[in-house]
């Protein structure tokens, strides 16, 4: 094991995590964020108001959903270009060494995971559009979905990486470093990665308590891997896939990224089936992962200590 046991390095202090992610918060909201603020001051003093309902549509300014789309993501971008060196700096760690400990990259872990969830999510949406057929709307635009897909596949994948890199592979590392425990760095990961969140639209518009359940679930689930995995590949495929879906195949009037999705979903009821939908599937995903790479759960409850680290 690897990943973990990279924090093992005299490096690990916490001030370095604190000036990190400052730096990477003002990076991201304050430089990556220039262009699309610019935008919606200009059309504000033509007169446009933000959507009271989801202050993420874009359209409400006049904006196309496709530009608007690449104004949100190019944030994700800009702060990765700082805090990759920055780790570097004061960490004396690789951005590959926070993926999994090593030189290389899996990319065979990242396409496999990938595929896995994009066929869960099609049979998903297959199912619910069978039952539900009245609940979607089918809003194909060729030439939009066209460059749609092209945002999608070459953008998304940014905006994944950098939840994943931040999140399960840097401060995963910093928490097993201080605790030693590999509970702990799946579980405080996952409870921060749910509160990033806690200002979607979908939380005022479903409700916390049905809505931050499954960010902190998909932050659990994600972390399960990476720890037993020994690196982020995995998560980073399946939360690509995952955003990836939503963004080009369905969509609804509150979700985060608005977009030209071939579906809109109308009718949303939430309940708590739908962290239940995301639970099997999660759990399907684990377990043909866990047989395909020989997963042991019981590194799980391993020590994470300095003499394992290489």
């Amino acid at each position: 094991m690897k990943h973990l046991e990279r924090s093992l390095d005299q490096q690990n202090q916490w001030w370095k995590y604190v000036v990190i992610l400052i730096t990477g918060f003002l990076a991201a909201n304050f430089v990556g964020a220039i262009p699309l603020a610019i935008l919606i001051v200009l059309r504000s003093m033509q007169g446009y108001t933000p959507n009271p309902e989801n202050p993420m549509d874009l359209s409400a300014y006049d904006i196309d959903l496709n530009t608007g789309l690449i104004l949100l993501l190019i944030p994700f971008i800009i702060s990765l270009l700082v805090i990759i060196p920055l780790i570097k700096n004061l960490h004396k760690r690789t951005w590959t060494e926070v993926i999994n400990g090593s030189q290389k990259i899996r990319w065979n872990r990242f396409f496999f995971s990938f595929g896995i969830w994009m066929l869960l999510s099609a049979g998903w949406l297959g199912i619910e559009l069978a039952m539900h057929p009245q609940d979607f709307v089918l809003q194909f635009q060729p030439l939009r979905f066209v460059f749609l897909i092209f945002i999608a596949l070459f953008m998304i994948p940014f905006q994944t990486f950098y939840e994943e890199f931040m999140f399960r592979g840097y401060l995963t590392q910093g928490i097993a470093g201080w605790t030693k425990n590999r509970w702990t760095a799946i579980i405080i990961p996952a409870l921060l990665f749910g509160l990033m969140h806690i200002l979607n639209p979908e939380i005022k518009e479903y409700g916390f308590w049905l809505t931050m359940p499954q960010y902190v679930l998909f932050g659990l689930l994600f972390g399960l891997m990476v720890v037993v995995d020994d690196g982020i590949e995995t998560a980073v495929g399946a939360h690509t896939a995952n955003n990836i879906f939503l963004c080009v195949f369905v969509t609804s009037k509150s979700s985060a990224l608005q977009t030209y999705a071939l579906y809109k979903e109308i009718n949303i009821i939430p309940s708590i089936m739908d962290t239940v939908e995301l639970l099997i599937m999660g759990s399907i995903l684990i377990i043909i992962l866990a047989v395909k790479y020989k997963w042991k759960f019981s590194v799980l409850n391993k020590k994470i200590e300095i003499e394992t680290f290489k």
